[in-house]
């Protein structure tokens, strides 16, 4: 019984020392964003959110991607690289935070950026 219990002990230390980091989507401020704007105006930047949000305005530089589309996934792997990081943003950061999920399962390094277009808005005010 005791040698059972060892064997169990034994083989959950293996199970959980073994398991690999799970890649998670990262979060950045606006803030960030702005510094990395600043430094490189080439960063692979997505608007998520619809055309008739986008028309009302957009930051500038940013490829839109509508995550609500059919094919929002194809349409990304087609227009992205996926050997350097994506920053996503929507309205609110809902969106954004979804369509980096997928992204993400897809094999790119995302960043979700927090506050969405509406955090962009007010820093710019």
């Amino acid at each position: 019984m005791k040698k059972s219990i060892v064997l169990l002990g034994v083989f959950f230390v293996m199970l959980f020392s073994c398991t690999s980091k799970v890649a998670e989507v990262k979060n950045i401020s606006v803030d960030e964003l702005q510094m990395l704007l600043k430094d490189n105006k080439a960063i692979q930047l997505v608007d998520v959110r619809t055309p008739t949000e986008c028309a009302e305005g957009t930051i500038s530089n940013a490829l839109e991607i509508n995550v609500t589309a059919d094919g929002f996934e194809n349409i990304a792997l087609k227009k992205l690289d996926k050997a350097k990081p994506v920053y996503l943003y929507c309205r609110s950061g809902g969106r954004s935070k979804i369509a980096s999920e997928l992204l993400l399962k897809k094999g790119f390094e995302t960043y979700n950026v927090l506050g969405g277009y509406n955090a962009w808005k007010q820093k710019k005010k």
